[in-house]
């Protein structure tokens, strides 16, 4: 490594937030950066471990972490980048929201603070794009076969991207106005600027992927038309299908998925319309967030700059700790108390809730719900615990605007699905063999629609794995398609 002492000499600096009374206040990522001289010292922190769990376990796109960490500290910030772009595709993307698997596994985290690894990788790819080290990467030669990818999230966009550079003629469809699905429309700009995701998608432009947005697979065009204009096809479409909360009172006004209420605002801030009669609006009101994972906390930090009066998240599961606890040992990713950056602007958060109902004004618009304090069981040998309501702890929370962040169950089961006649599991997401091919010869699917709602580091991987298998498939063929 570029220093073996680094680890004992330097503490762990995270990168600078604005202030809270300034981002509050604007859509601009929240997040600052290191300076030059401060990201090497970090990435002197990098220890010579032997096994890099952080590489080898932690992180699903299996970066070279300790590669382009020693990079850093020598100074070759492009080599830096090399080793980055080796495993992702858009590490600006994941610098940036990533919760940092990587660095749960790091092997510092044993006993001190762990590497800011997620900072690093921010830091190499930003430089890259100042310096003009990223460029598109067009194939040498074309193979004459057509791929269509269905979808434009983390996914779709990594398997394009793979597939243009193997030499294919790749068209990604878009049901929204313009590509970049979850990251566009589902991740506030507080977290991720949009203008991020437009610089790669000219680097993929550039490469020869084409863009059809505005375009419903399995409603504006027929899976049937595609599976004949291309030689494969690739179902990118995530896992769309919110949870929902079936308790009385659920049909009131003033109730509504988190999703929903996120796309609008992200909508808002590209100067794209959002009809008066559809508004979800926090501003004035007094807003619970059902729900205590990241989609929750963006609707606290969205619900914050729309100017609410109160904003409560509640959260059915217990608090956790706030160190990792003993029955989830180093290098599992710990299951502990986290706050972020919404959380820091103001809220209050709630655990070990049941929403039994929900209260309405006139049987119309909702006023608040009623909800019982759970008492939670201590974890059995599998670690699972049960839960029993807390005698006479009922009581009623006052609500103006409800948002449901329960998290996702399976790909939207709609004529996409349907009319392609694709086979899914008993949680209902898509069924595929080891290649990542569906129930129809040649159609292929990836990431969430598969496996659930995950982390975009995972939907990246997904899409890249896909992409080689496709490519694999293709070349097998003898002959292209006239």
């Amino acid at each position: 490594m570029g220093k073996p002492t680094g680890f004992l000499e330097y503490i762990r600096q995270d990168p600078p937030k604005r202030p809270v009374g300034q981002r509050v206040k604007d859509w601009r990522e929240v997040e600052g950066r290191l300076s030059r001289d401060e990201a090497r010292q970090q990435a002197a922190r990098c220890m010579d471990c032997g096994i890099p769990f952080c590489h080898a376990y932690g992180c699903p796109l299996s970066n070279r972490i300790p590669e382009f960490n020693e990079m850093v500290f020598r100074g070759d910030w492009q080599r830096a980048l090399e080793f980055l772009h080796e495993t992702n595709n858009f590490p600006e993307v994941t610098g940036r929201i990533c919760p940092a698997p990587c660095e749960a596994a790091c092997t510092l985290s044993i006993g001190a603070e762990p590497v800011t690894i997620r900072h690093i990788e921010l830091q190499v790819v930003e430089r890259g794009w100042r310096e003009g080290w990223v460029r598109p990467e067009p194939a040498a030669a074309k193979t004459g076969r057509r791929v269509a990818v269905v979808g434009s999230g983390p996914a779709g966009l990594a398997a394009a991207q793979q597939l243009a550079r193997a030499g294919h003629d790749v068209v990604v469809f878009e049901k929204r106005d313009r590509p970049g699905g979850i990251l566009r429309y589902g991740i506030p700009d507080f977290k991720l600027e949009k203008w991020v995701i437009d610089r790669r998608l000219e680097q993929m432009q550039a490469e020869g992927v084409a863009f059809e947005t505005g375009v419903a697979v399995g409603r504006d065009v027929a899976m049937r038309y595609l599976a004949r204009k291309f030689d494969a096809v690739l179902l990118a479409v995530g896992a769309e299908a919110p949870r929902d909360l079936k308790v009385p009172g659920r049909g009131l006004e003033g109730i509504h998925f988190a999703m929903d209420f996120l796309i609008q605002q992200n909508r808002r801030v590209a100067g794209e319309p959002v009809p008066d009669r559809d508004a979800i609006w926090a501003g004035g009101k007094r807003v619970v967030v059902i729900g205590g994972g990241d989609t929750g906390a963006d609707c606290v930090g969205t619900a914050r700059r729309q100017g609410a009066a109160d904003i409560t998240q509640i959260e059915l599961l217990p608090e956790p700790p706030e160190c990792r606890p003993p029955e989830c040992p180093w290098p599992a990713w710990p299951t502990i108390k986290r706050t972020g950056s919404s959380h820091e602007e103001g809220c209050t958060r709630l655990w070990s809730l049941l929403t039994k109902a929900f209260i309405g004004r006139g049987g119309i618009q909702v006023r608040g719900l009623q909800a019982v304090r759970l008492a939670w069981s201590e974890p059995d040998a599998a670690g699972n615990r049960t839960f029993t309501e807390a005698p006479d702890s009922e009581f009623e929370m006052e609500a103006d605007l409800v948002l449901l962040a329960l998290g996702f169950v399976h790909v939207e089961h709609g004529p996409l699905v349907q009319d392609a006649g694709l086979a899914t599991d008993d949680r209902g997401n898509l069924v595929v063999d080891g290649r990542g091919q569906t129930s129809t010869e040649g159609v292929f699917a990836a990431s969430d629609c598969v496996h659930g709602a995950s982390l975009v580091v995972r939907a990246v991987t997904a899409g890249r794995q896909v992409a080689e298998n496709i490519d694999r498939y293709l070349r097998e063929r003898t002959e292209p398609q006239a």
